[in-house]
This record gives structure tokens, C-alpha cells and sequence, in this order.
């Protein structure tokens, strides 16, 4: 008698997807300082047909829930972690930028290590190229 198979977390996700039908699930990364860049490939997957996930917040802009120096660097430390988990509901992460810092840098490891196609808006900036 064989032993049952284990089913990670990661496969009930995407077979939970797979039965629901959705369509592909891009996560947009890069350096805030191309939120205006996002926003268009934000419409661009879009238009295409898939769920886009991408940062809500740009620290570098002031805004007042972000005024206190304390609470935004634990709030960077949450945002951090919020995105990784956009990573990992992702199906591909999409790069924008032409200008890869140590974030996107680590952002773009996780999602090679849990498997994810990695494309890249100005592909000479891939680390990995």
C-alpha cells in the first residue's frame, strides 16, 4: 500500500484557481519610482485579460499615513511581506523599470525560487541575463 501524497499549500492555490477558472494573476514589481510606469502596465495586463497585483503605496510620497518616521518603517517591514504575498499568488511577476534596487533584486529571487516566470518591461536590467 503506497503512502498518501502530501499536497502543499502552493498546489491547493493553484489548483483552487485552476477549478475556478481564473485567469492568469501578474504581479507587478520594481522600484516605486515608477508608479506612473506601473499604472501602465497595470491597464496593459489588464486589457490582456489578466489580474494584476502591484505595491499600493509609495513611501517616497508623502502622505499622511506614512508621516511618522517610526510607523513608516514598520509599515515598509508589513508592505514588504504584503507583497511577497502577491508573489506568491501570482501566477508571473512582471518587472517594470529600467533600474533594479536591492528590493526588486530580492523580490525578483523569491519569485524564481517558488518557480515563477519572470518578465521584465527593459529585459537588460534581468539579474540573472
Amino acid at each position: 500500500m503506497s503512502s498518501p501524497q502530501v499536497i502543499t499549500p502552493e498546489e491547493m492555490l493553484a489548483d483552487a484557481k485552476r477549478q475556478l477558472g481564473f485567469p492568469r494573476i501578474v504581479a507587478i514589481c520594481g522600484s516605486t519610482r515608477f508608479m506612473a510606469e506601473m499604472a501602465e502596465a497595470d491597464l496593459r495586463e489588464t486589457k490582456a485579460g489578466r489580474i494584476v497585483v502591484k505595491p499600493g503605496c509609495d513611501l517616497k510620497s508623502p502622505h499622511a499615513l506614512w508621516s511618522d518616521p517610526v510607523e513608516a518603517e514598520a509599515l515598509k517591514v508589513r508592505l514588504d511581506e504584503l507583497h511577497r504575498s502577491k508573489i506568491r499568488l501570482a501566477d508571473e511577476v512582471l518587472v517594470v523599470g529600467d533600474y533594479i534596487g536591492d528590493s526588486t533584486r530580492a523580490e525578483i529571487a523569491y519569485a524564481r525560487a517558488l518557480g515563477r516566470p519572470v518578465r521584465f518591461t527593459h529585459p537588460e536590467v534581468d539579474p540573472d541575463a
